[in-house]
């Protein structure tokens, strides 16, 4: 810091004065300020957002963009500041909006991109890489994915991104080969895009986009095409929930197209399904049919000894979820409840979830508030052990729903059995988003 300092032409205090500073910061009793803050992250090497400084935003416009990495190189920089800043609690990007305009920029990027790019340079210094490495990360990251999917995305989010910034981003500017450079893009891009359906489910909406963009580039730079279509695929289900329907639907299209040549079924069907969540948003209830029917042709042609593990999840149950969806949101009560109780896979705490509540909210729609207050109790206990900012968006929802039924015995039933939830609790305040 003093050698910071002096390059700037300024004077610090006594040894024993800096100390205390450094004491109290460390501590959390304070902060840097203005003349000390900038002399810390020139010591270290870091920007402010990457040290939480929220108050030292000028440097770091960079941090902030919604741009698709136009190298490699750009690629690990901008994520490995992304994992810190986010460790440090960045206000600016915990809490900042997506941009609509980058997801029409990245899947065009990533549509006419040239053959996967390398890097120029490799760091001398770095550490050398090798397969078990990727495999580490890629066993490390299923361990996470298991996670998540029990106890929802705020539960180990933290502690993923601490995983990233410490373990896989050194790796990625270390010494490797092309081929284990590629496994290396790829593996890092499926972890990153963990981190970014964790952040999604937080509800850090801009923070979660971010993430997908830099997993896109990653993945098109590990030339792992089908991996990069179910990035698309998953910032189509960001849109849809954010109300972007048609550039949710174009997403889910872009998907398709990009992977036509090594294309799988179970990828091809989930790709229809979120062009038919997002069609059934817009109200396109024939388009929103035949994509359905589309998903459902293709899924029964899989064969999962073929498939990428990570896509497998996929199966009849969760179309079915998706099917719910839809036909709840064209008011379509009695299908929505078919495909909803065909969607309890019982191994997927969350998805079934959701499904639970869709199928309750169909109920609803169906005029029959008291099956609908059954079923939402059930949800209730199956989400006990669940952080998950979007499962409250949908107890938000159906609360807004079932409003217009308050005065009947039911209700009155279930909103004093609810209250002792913790879920509905922290629904009572929220506006509903779309779901």
């Amino acid at each position: 810091m003093r050698s910071a300092a002096g390059r700037r032409g300024k004077t610090l205090a006594a040894d024993a004065s800096v100390k205390r500073r450094i004491a109290s910061w460390e501590n959390g009793h304070s902060v840097p300020d203005e003349f000390y803050g900038p002399l810390v992250c020139e010591a270290l090497g870091v920007t402010g957002a990457e040290l939480g400084l929220s108050h030292l935003t000028g440097q770091d416009s960079r941090l902030l963009e919604t741009r698709y990495p136009p190298t490699p190189e750009d690629t690990f920089r901008t994520v490995d500041q992304l994992w810190r800043a986010d460790l440090n609690g960045y206000e600016p990007l915990i809490l900042s909006e997506p941009s609509q305009p980058a997801w029409s920029e990245a899947s065009l990027r990533w549509l006419v991109a040239p053959e996967p790019s390398f890097p120029t340079a490799v760091p001398g210094n770095g550490v050398r890489v090798g397969l078990t490495d990727v495999a580490t990360i890629k066993t490390t990251g299923g361990m996470f994915a298991e996670l998540d999917d029990r106890f929802g995305g705020e539960h180990a989010r933290h502690s993923l991104v601490q995983y990233l910034s410490r373990d896989v981003a050194p790796l990625l500017t270390g010494q490797y080969t092309e081929a284990v450079g590629r496994a290396l893009f790829s593996t890092a891009a499926e972890t990153t895009l963990l981190a970014a359906w964790m952040s999604y489910d937080a509800c850090h909406h801009g923070l979660a986009q971010r993430y997908l963009l830099q997993a896109l580039r990653l993945a098109q730079d590990g030339n792992d095409r089908r991996l990069a279509g179910s990035i698309l695929s998953a910032m189509s289900h960001q849109a849809t929930f954010l109300g972007h329907f048609t550039e949710a639907a174009t997403l889910a299209r872009a998907a398709r197209m990009g992977i036509s040549g090594v294309a799988t079924p179970t990828l091809m069907a989930q790709f229809h399904a979120m062009e038919a969540r997002a069609l059934a948003r817009t109200g396109d209830v024939r388009a929103c049919e035949l994509a359905l029917a589309e998903a459902t042709k293709a899924l029964e042609s899989r064969n999962n000894s073929d498939e990428p593990e990570w896509i497998t999840y996929f199966d009849e149950a969760e179309l079915a979820a998706e099917a719910a969806h839809c036909f709840r949101d064209v008011n379509r009560a009695r299908h929505a409840v078919s495909h909803a109780e065909n969607a309890m896979s019982g191994s997927h705490v969350r998805s079934d979830f959701f499904a639970t509540m869709v199928l309750a909210d169909a109920h609803l729609r169906a005029g029959e508030p008291d099956e609908a207050c059954r079923v939402a109790l059930d949800a209730l206990d199956l989400g006990e052990q669940l952080k998950s900012a979007r499962c409250v968006a949908y107890l938000a929802e159906f609360r807004q729903h079932l409003a217009r039924f308050d005065g009947t015995a039911a209700v009155r039933d279930f909103h004093e059995q609810a209250t002792e939830h913790r879920l509905w609790t922290a629904a009572a305040g929220q506006e509903p988003t779309t779901g």
